[in-house]
């Protein structure tokens, strides 16, 4: 009992019982994480698509707004599908050929859009780019975490979520400047760029040690860690907890749901579906129509909207290997919280006819808050901890979980804003925000500090809290 107390007062500070040694960052390292934010930029890219690109479209291809909708939401289709299989695939191909079909998935995708002619040449290419983003949101924080040392760990997976943030903003102005078959050309550039990357990086040596691939693994970890590095222990504590977890028993999707996998099950998909019914896709998907009602300049209220999010988003890189995990993810949701309850408040006194122009500022305030404290660290920190917390024989099947639970939830919030804003304004945003602070009592009361150690610490300390 005494143990077990240990361990979970381990877990909850994150704390550490190995001496800390200094892991050299080598090229091979940065260009790594570049190649899988470059995966994350074509993701921004799609999300960020619809918005600007909707005027024209359905200008030169006469859509109605009823197809138009069915256009952008296609996309978390498409994300549940990716989620689907993402954990199938990057276990059984591993994380570089998985990152291939992604991409394959991207550029096709945006082709489509590109020449389409009709409706269904946008579906298809939309439906397309959902399972690339499906399988991205999967693999790339996985493979990231992966092949980092535990002290730059978060803060790498951290950039590699910044990164969709860039390309959202990105997407945003660009829209101002070009058609929306100019903006699917600029879409497929960072796929081109990842494919050619990928050429140049190492396999995750977890996934050769799983695969029984022992002598790749030291391989892998001394092109990561450089020549010069002695990566013998790193590579046993790899092999040896690989083999361990693999001896316990042969893992079938439904014994990810026993009893020892269960704090790690409730923290992954918990984080996800809190997060996504907070609002962030409905809230990102419908700015347009949020600042408009509200009686706010869509055109200068969307563009600070982008452009904050990019310095916080920078941020959340820094702060996520200083200040931890659960700090952070507290911090932000309580300003996402205060965010939501400022646009309610907006929309509350438009409801009682009161001042057009307060309306207006609450809104238009309220929107920036809720986007600059997602972008800090409530939109990619659950991806970071997703990607420690599960052992390596339930990640494919954890991860995938967790992936397709954000995708579902996304769409749901995405296709049932619209009416729910229609029905009530105000009470969307409260309902929204009352999700906001559940994050914050959630991460209280069980999600783990991550920060400062190995994979292996953590997951076998969630293990042992069962």
């Amino acid at each position: 009992m005494d143990k077990l107390k240990s361990e979970s007062s381990k877990l909850l500070c994150g704390s550490s019982s190995k001496v800390e040694t200094t892991t050299p960052i080598t090229f091979v390292l940065l260009l790594s994480t570049f190649a899988a934010a470059c995966g994350s930029i074509a993701y921004g890219f799609a999300v960020g698509y619809s918005s600007p690109a909707e005027a024209g479209i359905m200008d030169d291809l006469g859509l109605s707004l009823a197809n138009y909708s069915a256009f952008s939401s296609i996309l978390t289709l498409g994300g549940a599908i990716g989620a689907l299989i993402s954990g199938r695939v990057a276990e059984s191909v591993g994380r570089r050929v998985t990152m291939w079909l992604l991409e394959l998935c991207f550029i096709i995708g945006w082709l489509s859009i590109i020449f389409a002619k009709n409706i269904w040449w946008l579906n298809a290419g939309r439906l397309l780019m959902g399972i690339g983003a499906g399988l991205h949101c999967y693999v790339a924080p996985i493979y990231v975490a992966e092949i980092t040392p535990k002290n730059i760990r978060g803060g790498s997976t951290a950039a590699v979520t910044f990164t969709v943030s860039c390309a959202f903003s990105v997407m945003f102005f660009a829209g101002n400047f070009f058609t929306w078959r100019k903006l699917a050309v600029i879409g497929s550039i960072p796929c081109f760029i990842h494919v050619v990357c990928i050429f140049f990086i190492p396999e995750s040596p977890r996934w050769l040690a799983k695969v029984g691939k022992g002598k790749e693994v030291e391989a892998s970890l001394l092109c990561l860690r450089g020549d010069n590095y002695d990566v013998s222990q790193e590579a046993d504590e790899i092999k040896d907890y690989t083999e361990t977890s693999q001896k316990l028993t042969e893992f079938r999707f439904l014994d990810l749901f026993n009893l020892k996998y269960a704090h790690s099950l409730i923290v992954g998909v918990g984080l996800m579906l809190l997060v996504q019914f907070a609002g962030t896709d409905g809230i990102s998907s419908f700015a347009g129509s949020i600042f408009k009602a509200a009686g706010c300049s869509t055109g200068f209220a969307s563009t600070m909207m982008a452009m904050i999010q990019l310095p916080f988003a920078a941020s959340s890189v820094l702060l996520m290997d200083k200040t931890g995990r659960r700090p952070l993810l507290m911090v932000t949701a309580t300003g996402a919280c205060l965010g939501s309850i400022l646009v309610g408040l907006g929309f509350l006194f438009q409801d009682y006819q009161q001042s057009k122009e307060l309306t207006a500022t609450l809104v238009f305030t309220g929107i920036l808050v809720y986007s600059a404290c997602f972008s800090a660290g409530m939109g990619g920190t659950p991806w970071v901890i997703m990607s420690e917390i599960f052992p390596i024989n339930i990640k494919g099947q954890g991860g995938t979980l967790v992936t397709l639970a954000n995708w579902f939830s996304s769409w749901i919030v995405t296709y049932s804003f619209n009416f729910i804003f229609q029905w009530s304004s105000a009470g969307v945003f409260i309902v929204f925000a009352i999700f906001c602070a559940s994050i914050v009592f959630f991460v209280a009361k069980l999600v783990p500090e991550t920060k400062g150690r190995t994979l292996e610490e953590i997951q076998a300390s969630m293990t042992l809290l069962q």
